[in-house]
């Protein structure tokens, strides 16, 4: 009689593993879509076994994103959620607002987890959602939800059945001022976030005010004083500073590809020197493998992070007006969304945490 042995290991959130994780895009053919195929194809521990779209039917997706060919035999299907339930473990929603919320439920019921890049499950308070978004369809499910934001809520993220993956604005935004805030080093009136994205943040659908010749040779802010991911940078602000956080965010869209540079300009509670602040975000970071801590004289780029799942943090204490400046850098697509859903996947199943993210920063 012949035996089949299995390769048993134990991870490090306490699980016997015997075979690849079989995961599923849902909403795969958006940049985030894209992107989540980029890194998942090449991940040691998964397979991607099901990607969905409406517009894309029968297409491999392949076909659809030539830069995975040879990569990749998944071909593109409309959603059913029997059917991924049966072959999947995990499933990523990249899908739109409202419409995540309406399938995610089925998923958790069937006894899936879930890594949702919609902000439909991203706040504590549904009241605030429904405030700056729409009625909320599953106010139960989102209490139970987990802000996928790892370098925060690492142990949280481990238990999760459900992760809400941040937005990518508030990604840059909170690991830059999270240090300042959890050590009270700044004044919290008057924080000012400046933030510059490239222009596939706007997804992939095509809109008059990303086409080449509305953005090429120009820079602009958008919806000052009503961005959607203001309140998702107050709520998780407010958390680590033990106090309400309102903050004056700018939003701008820049004639670049991906990418999001945020300068962040605060009052010191006390005088501080630049050196000191460093010292105090590499204590802070320590550990965290996507957190990259410039030393003094040296700030982020987007060309340094670009394709990448790191975040740069740089950072000048200005005695002249008594107050800080932050500025991070991170790729919109990468840690601003897919990467740091694939981080949240591993952590959620006691994968390496760079799992599929080594990726260097593609050079200019």
């Amino acid at each position: 009689m012949a035996f089949l042995f299995y390769p048993v290991r134990i991870n490090s959130n306490g699980v016997y593993w015997w075979r690849m994780l079989k995961v599923a895009i849902v909403g795969a053919t958006g940049y985030t879509g894209l992107e989540l195929a980029r890194l998942l194809i090449k991940h040691p521990e998964i397979q991607l076994v099901a990607a969905t779209t409406r517009t894309y039917k029968d297409l491999p997706l392949s076909s659809v994103f030539p830069e995975l060919t040879n990569e990749t035999h998944v071909v593109c299907e409309e959603l059913s959620i029997e059917r991924i339930s049966e072959i999947s473990d995990l499933i990523f929603t990249a899908l739109p607002h409202k419409t995540a919320m309406e399938v995610i439920p089925e998923f958790l019921e069937n006894g899936k987890r879930v890594v949702d890049l919609s902000a439909d499950f991203r706040f504590r308070n549904v009241s605030v959602y429904e405030k700056w978004y729409q009625r909320h369809t599953a106010p139960q499910i989102a209490k139970k939800a987990v802000y996928g934001l790892p370098e925060i809520y690492h142990e949280k993220i481990k238990r999760a059945s459900l992760i809400a993956n941040p937005g990518c604005y508030p990604t840059g935004a909170i690991l830059a001022l999270a240090p300042l805030l959890k050590s009270h080093m700044i004044n919290t009136k008057g924080i000012v976030i400046d933030a510059k994205s490239g222009v596939s943040g706007a997804g992939r659908s095509p809109q008059i005010h990303t086409i080449y010749c509305e953005v090429n040779e120009g820079l602009k802010a958008y919806k000052v004083g009503e961005h959607r991911h203001t309140p998702e940078i107050e709520e998780h602000l407010s958390v680590l500073a033990e106090e309400e956080i309102r903050v004056a965010f700018i939003p701008h869209l820049v004639p670049i590809s991906r990418g999001i540079l945020s300068t962040i300009y605060a009052p010191l509670s006390n005088k501080v020197s630049t050196e000191e602040l460093v010292d105090q975000y590499k204590k802070f970071y320590d550990g965290k493998r996507f957190i990259r801590i410039y030393p003094p004289g040296k700030l982020p780029n987007t060309l340094y992070v670009r394709g990448s799942n790191y975040c740069d943090i740089g950072l000048k204490v200005d005695p002249r007006t008594e107050g800080v400046i932050v500025i991070s850098a991170i790729d919109n697509l990468t840690k601003g969304a897919s990467g740091q859903a694939v981080q949240n996947m591993n952590l959620m199943y006691g994968f390496e945490e760079d799992a599929g993210l080594g990726y260097l920063p593609l050079s200019p």
